[in-house]
């Protein structure tokens, strides 16, 4: 599984309505997280179960949700999380 499918199992438990990820690692070559291994990503996820939460507590969701992927895959996350009544 690569990192894209293993953020899109990951993300499964938030039960998105829409989910686009973008590998942008390759526009960090050279950074210092590049050199570490771990990608970097932009995230659109729409999902129900971010309806009544701030900003905040939407990021901590992904994050929770991803797990061990944030701490060995993922350097960077570019987060945009919306209810369906948002899109």
């Amino acid at each position: 599984m690569n990192r894209i499918e293993a953020i899109h199992a990951g993300l499964a438990s938030l039960d998105p309505v829409s989910l686009d990820i973008i590998d942008d690692s390759h526009k960090h070559a050279g950074h210092a997280g590049a050199s570490g291994g771990g990608g970097h990503f932009a995230l659109r996820i729409v999902s129900a179960q971010f309806i009544g939460r701030n900003t905040v507590a939407r990021h901590r969701m992904v994050y929770s949700a991803l797990g061990d992927l944030m701490r060995r895959d993922i350097h960077a996350l570019n987060i945009q999380a919306k209810t369906p009544d948002e899109i």
